[in-house]
C-alpha cells in the first residue's frame, strides 16, 4: 500500500506496536520528513501574478507608462486614493527578524521565510488577501535584536500596504514594536502570536466551558507560560468575563504574583508585572497546589512531550479543559491529558482534534480590518473575531473533539471579517463606512476566487501534483528513524 496525498491516515502504515506516545512522535517526524521535500520540489509556497488583463502592448501602456503616471499624480494629492487605485486595500506586510519561530527560538531572518511564506499562503487561501514575506535582521551594532529597528522598517513600508502582521519576533522587542507602532502608523500593525492566539484561545474557551457546563466567572485557571501569547490570553480572557483572582500564571522561574520582585524592576517584562498585581493573590508558589482542583489550563511554553506532566492533569477539578499548545509538540499529548482525566483536550497542531491556533484567525480580522479601511484592530475587534468563531461551531456541531471548526471551513472567515468590521466601526476606528453585510459577502466572494484559481492551476498543471516518491521517501525515512 502507498501512501497518499492526503495524510489522515499515515499512521496505517505504521508498526501496530507502538504506543500512542510513540505514534504521535512519528507523525511530528513525518510532517517534517514531507515539508522538507516538498519545500524544497516547490521552492517555497507562494509567487507573484498579475490580476488584471494584459493580453497587448496597448494595456502595457496602461498598466505602466505613460498611463500609470496619471495613477501616481492621482495618490501624490490624496495618498488615501493608494487605496482605491493599486492594490494596497487588499495587501498585508508580515514583517519577522526570525528571532522566535515556532518552538525552536531563533531561526535568523531567513529560517522564518517558511513560517512568514505559510501564513501568506493561509491569508490567500482563507481570506484572499495578498501579503509579502518580509524577514529582516533587527540586530543593532550591539549584535542584539533592536526593537526600534523593527519600528522603523514598518513605518517606512507603511505606505504600501493596508496592514501590518508582525510574527515571530521574541519578547520584550514585540511588545514595544507593537505598542509604538499601533500608535504611529495609520494602517493596523497586529501581532498574532499574541492577539490571534488569544482570540483562538479565547474562542475555544468560550465553547469547551459550555460542554463542560461552567461559569467563566467561577472556573479556576492555570497559564502555563508567560510569553506574548500567554500574556495576552490572560488579558483576553480576563475581558471574558475571568475573574483575575481565580488565575495563576507560570514563566520560567515560578508562579506569577506580587512577590515577583525580578518582573517589577524588569522594564522588558511590564506586561508581566501588570498581571502579577491582579493574579494570584494568595501568591501560590507550588505547581501541584496551583494545578489542584483548577478547571482549565492553557499552556503556551516549551514543546513537549513531557513539559506537563499527567500527575498535575490528575489534580485537576471534574471535567478539567488542557489547551496544550506548544509548538511544534504541545507541552502534554492529547492522549496523555485525557489518561490523567482531561475532558477537553487542545493543542496547536492540525492533526489532532481541536487545534487552537492563530491560523483560524489571522485570515478573517486582517480581511475584516481591510474592507472597512481601519487604521487600528483592537482588542474589541479580536474578541468579536473570537465570539463570531465560537457561535459558527455551536451552530455547525459543538462536540468535545470539535471546540472549534477547521481552517477548511471558510465560512468562518468571512463571519469573521463582518464582525471585526462591524466592531471598528462602532469603535470609530474605520476610515470608510460599509453597510451591514457588505464585509461578509465580499470576503466570501474573494475567499471563494482564491480557492477557485488554485484549484484551477492545480487542474490545469501551472501547479505540478507533488511526487508519489517523495511520500514514499518521506514515509521510509520517518519509519528508519523510529
Amino acid at each position: 500500500m502507498k501512501p497518499k496525498n492526503n495524510f489522515k491516515n499515515f499512521e496505517e502504515f505504521l508498526p501496530p506496536q507502538l504506543t500512542a506516545l510513540e505514534r504521535a512522535k512519528a507523525k511530528t517526524l513525518f510532517l517534517k520528513e514531507i515539508a522538507l521535500k516538498m519545500h524544497k520540489f516547490y521552492g517555497g509556497k507562494m509567487s507573484v501574478m498579475p490580476h488584471s488583463w494584459a493580453d497587448s502592448d496597448d494595456w502595457f501602456n496602461i498598466w505602466y507608462t505613460p498611463g500609470v503616471s496619471a495613477v501616481s499624480t492621482a495618490i501624490r494629492d490624496d495618498n488615501f486614493a493608494s487605496f482605491e487605485l493599486t492594490n494596497r486595500a487588499n495587501r498585508v506586510a508580515i514583517v519577522s527578524d526570525g528571532t522566535r519561530v515556532l518552538g525552536d527560538g531563533d531561526c535568523t531572518p531567513s529560517g522564518g521565510l517558511g513560517v512568514m511564506e505559510g501564513k501568506a499562503m493561509l491569508m490567500k487561501s482563507l481570506g484572499g488577501i495578498d501579503a509579502d514575506a518580509l524577514c529582516i535582521d533587527s540586530r543593532g551594532a550591539d549584535g542584539k535584536p533592536s526593537a526600534q529597528k523593527i519600528i522603523d522598517f514598518v513605518k517606512m513600508i507603511s505606505p504600501s500596504y493596508g496592514a501590518v502582521n508582525l510574527e515571530d519576533i521574541s519578547q520584550p522587542n514585540c511588545y514595544f514594536a507593537l505598542d509604538a507602532l499601533r500608535k504611529e502608523c495609520q494602517i493596523p500593525v497586529w501581532h498574532d502570536d499574541a492577539q490571534g492566539t488569544a482570540c483562538v484561545s479565547a474562542a475555544a474557551l468560550i465553547n469547551a466551558l459550555l460542554l463542560a457546563g461552567k461559569d467563566i466567572r467561577n472556573v479556576k485557571i492555570v497559564l502555563y507560560g508567560a510569553g506574548a501569547a500567554n500574556s495576552t490570553v490572560a488579558q483576553f480572557i480576563i475581558k471574558l468575563g475571568a475573574d483575575p483572582r481565580k488565575i495563576i500564571m507560570f514563566d520560567a522561574f515560578g508562579a506569577l504574583g506580587r512577590g515577583r520582585s525580578d518582573l517589577e524592576k524588569n522594564k522588558s517584562f511590564y506586561k508581566q508585572w501588570e498581571l502579577c498585581k491582579i493574579t494570584n493573590p494568595a501568591c501560590v508558589s507550588r505547581k501541584d497546589e496551583a494545578f489542584k482542583n483548577a478547571d482549565v489550563l492553557i499552556a503556551l511554553s516549551k514543546p513537549g512531550p513531557g513539559t506537563i506532566k499527567p500527575e498535575l492533569i490528575k489534580l485537576m477539578a471534574h471535567k478539567a479543559i488542557v489547551f496544550a499548545c506548544a509548538n511544534p509538540v504541545p507541552e502534554i499529548y492529547p492522549d496523555q491529558a485525557k489518561e490523567a482525566g482531561a475532558f477537553i483536550t487542545a493543542t496547536g497542531r492540525g492533526d489532532f482534534e481541536n487545534q487552537v491556533n492563530n491560523s483560524l484567525c489571522f485570515p478573517g480580522i486582517l480581511k475584516g480590518a481591510l474592507l472597512c479601511r481601519a487604521n487600528a484592530i483592537s482588542d474589541s475587534m479580536a474578541l468579536a473575531a473570537a465570539r463570531a468563531i465560537a457561535l459558527y461551531t455551536q451552530k455547525t456541531g459543538l462536540k468535545e473533539n470539535r471546540i472549534l471548526p477547521l481552517m477548511s471551513e471558510s465560512e468562518v472567515f468571512a463571519l469573521q471579517a463582518e464582525a471585526v468590521a462591524a466592531a471598528a466601526i462602532s469603535e470609530g476606528l474605520a476610515r470608510v463606512e460599509i453597510a451591514k453585510g457588505f464585509a461578509y459577502e465580499k470576503a466570501k466572494e474573494d475567499i471563494a476566487a482564491s480557492q477557485a484559481l488554485n484549484k484551477e492551476l492545480m487542474k490545469s498543471g501551472f501547479i505540478k501534483e507533488p511526487p508519489r516518491k517523495l511520500i514514499e521517501e518521506a514515509l521510509e525515512e520517518t519509519l528508519k528513524e523510529i
